[in-house]
């Protein structure tokens, strides 16, 4: 039950991620930025990664597996419904993508530790081979499927929402799934 709760929430949250990154230049210049700019709000993004990874140890220590995977899952969905939201400026704009890009790779090292944190070290190579499988197939599928339903709902804004509620799901499945054994 755990293993599906969590791969579920971590695939749900890989889609919802992929999709809304490599949507967020259309969606930015639906708001009006130029191309470039776009692109590079998109770039910024990526330089938040890296910060988002340097602070992933102090919430390692804060919050525990189960807590973690909880609130790096939600705010993938927080993040991605305030670029949904925001109309602008550029600059705050820019500033969100910088906050989501953060997110997103705190995201990457929580998901990379949980099968460990979980199930421990026995078998962890066939276990996070699993485990991966279906965020992996999200990930490649996750950019036509958001373009495809951003075209079939009408806009930009309102990819990001639905983008949105997919991580929140996934935040309440992570929050469903019991704590690591030793957690507990």
């Amino acid at each position: 039950r755990t293993f599906l709760l969590l791969v579920t929430a971590t695939t749900l949250c890989a889609f919802a991620q992929y999709a809304a990154l490599v949507n967020l230049v259309p969606l930015l210049t639906g708001r009006g930025m130029t191309l470039g700019l776009a692109a590079r709000a998109l770039g910024l993004g990526g330089a938040g990664q890296v910060a988002g990874r340097l602070c992933y140890r102090q919430l390692a220590n804060r919050l525990g597996t189960r807590g973690r995977t909880v609130a790096i899952i939600a705010a993938i969905g927080a993040t991605t419904l305030l670029l949904g939201l925001l109309p602008g400026p550029a600059a705050l704009l820019i500033a969100a993508s910088v906050l989501a890009g953060a997110v997103r790779g705190v995201f990457t090292l929580t998901e990379a530790t949980l099968v460990a944190d979980h199930w421990g070290p026995d078998r962890y190579a066939a276990v996070n081979g699993v485990f991966n499988a279906p965020l992996t197939a999200a990930s490649a599928i996750a950019p036509s499927i958001g373009a495809a339903i951003a075209a079939a709902v009408g806009s930009y804004p309102a990819l990001f929402a639905i983008l949105a509620a997919a991580a929140a799901a996934g935040a309440a499945l992570a929050a469903a799934a019991p704590p690591p054994p030793q957690a507990a």
